[in-house]
């Protein structure tokens, strides 16, 4: 068998891939919960409380001897995770492909974000620095895995089938995120009632949310395959690695054409996840429990939203139904600015309208650039999907700060947003996608 063929085996035939399907969609079931339980809801607030205990007079702590603000800790600790994924998903995307040993370096870094979210349970006292380290392992971990857990798909759904395949990923991660949401909530709720302090409570919910992800990853872990690479390329790891996918990519403008319009697009609801709780407390005034509540709804109806979104990509193409997304986020938005301060019931309205709209838009997004990479570089540009995704999100806060800052309306600030998904549409709406497709050097699906 030659360097540059692609080994095909049992697995490849319609049961086999069917089999590695289902294992496929329980890693999203497995590390949803992380970002969900961990990072939307728990650790942000806890971790800043137990920097608070440790700060000197002045409201400061001081990692490594710099003076930073306990209410500051976490936002930096989150930033620091994403520039040490960003600098590590190319460097491992790229051994990946030239390996095509995925799933060794899968169980590795789902292991390791798994291990640092358990020990989580032993963050109490004062012990901020070990919360910030574990925060940044973790969510760095997390980052690299999705890039590998995402290549997957050009090699276990055909063409026709990557739309339905990435919704119901999506589908059971938001499930798995609900589930675990409710029984945490549940916990810390009743924390008395289970012989807990809340501080204690709060700790098992992190830590429950590592086991889960851990336990979990065994079943894609037995169930995916490693491919044989299609090209066996020189090009050493580490930063001539990553040069070297920057250089490729340059060869394809389309496929960056579209990581531009995502890139955009996702910026817009990144920040609106980020930003609505701030939102509904700040400028509706509302509690803690009903932010929470709404968190759990989106969860909920980002589940129905990603399958319906799937299935409408089947008659309407997946370009063509991300494109009413953007046009649904932007109405979503210009509703959410008028919405009457003190009524919830409004805010979980608000709340519905982007869980519906929140899963398709990942899930068909993921399966429209899954045609756009070229074969035998799947973790290599999935790699720079993710940095798009994790790593460049960050005008969409600074609009929402800077209209805040001149305007003092979060009203203002939160409608702002919609020029990212205007802007979004508009370039996707520019891309032709088929010639894209088709100049990455993949079959052309009859509707995309």
């Amino acid at each position: 068998m030659g360097i540059g063929t692609l080994r095909t085996e049992t697995a490849d035939d319609p049961a086999g891939l069917r089999r590695e399907q289902r294992g496929w969609y329980f890693y999203d079931w497995a590390c949803s919960v992380y970002s969900t339980s961990v990072l939307t809801v728990f650790l942000g607030p806890y971790l800043t409380s137990v920097a608070e205990h440790a700060a000197d007079a002045g409201g400061y702590v001081h990692p490594l001897g710099v003076p930073v603000r306990a209410g500051s800790f976490f936002a930096y600790a989150v930033s620091l995770s994403v520039i040490v994924a960003v600098v590590a998903m190319p460097l491992v995307g790229g051994r990946a492909d030239r390996t095509g040993r995925k799933k060794p370096l899968l169980a590795a870094a789902a292991y390791t974000g798994a291990a640092a979210t358990a020990g989580m349970f032993f963050l109490d006292g004062d012990r901020y620095l070990l919360g910030g380290i574990l925060l940044v392992v973790a969510n760095a971990a997390q980052s690299v895995a999705m890039m590998l857990y995402n290549s997957y798909l050009p090699q276990i759904a055909p063409p026709e089938q990557r739309d339905a395949v990435s919704s119901r990923g999506w589908a059971f991660g938001y499930a798995a995120g609900s589930l675990v949401l409710v029984a945490n909530l549940v916990l810390y709720s009743a924390h008395d009632s289970f012989g807990l302090s809340e501080t204690a409570a709060v700790r098992v919910c992190l830590a429950s949310a590592g086991l889960w992800w851990g336990a979990f990853t065994l079943v894609p872990l037995r169930m995916l395959r490693d491919r044989h690479a299609r090209v066996e390329r020189a090009t050493a790891p580490g930063p001539r690695q990553f040069a070297a996918t920057v250089r490729d990519m340059r060869r394809h403008p389309l496929t960056l054409a579209f990581l531009l319009a995502y890139l955009v697009y996702n910026d817009g609801i990144q920040t609106v996840i980020s930003q609505a709780s701030v939102y509904g407390s700040e400028e509706l005034g509302l509690g803690q429990s009903t932010l929470i509540g709404a968190v759990l709804l989106v969860q909920v109806l980002a589940v129905a939203g990603a399958l319906a979104m799937g299935r409408l990509a089947r008659t309407y193409g997946a370009r063509r139904t991300i494109l009413g997304s953007l046009v649904a986020w932007t109405l979503t938005l210009a509703a959410g600015y008028f919405l009457p301060a003190g009524a919830p019931v409004w805010f979980f309205v608000l709340a519905g309208g982007i869980g519906l709209v929140l899963g398709g838009s990942q899930a068909l997004s993921r399966s429209l650039f899954s045609h756009l990479v070229p074969p035998g570089k799947e973790a290599e540009y999935f790699s720079a999907y993710e940095m798009s995704d994790r790593g460049m999100s960050w005008l969409g806060p600074l609009l929402f700060g800077l209209t805040y800052q001149l305007t003092g309306s979060y009203r203002s600030a939160i409608v702002s947003l919609v020029v990212f998904f205007v802007i979004g549409f508009a370039l996707l709406a520019r891309v032709p996608v088929r010639r894209a497709i088709g100049e990455a050097g993949n079959p052309v699906p009859e509707r995309i």
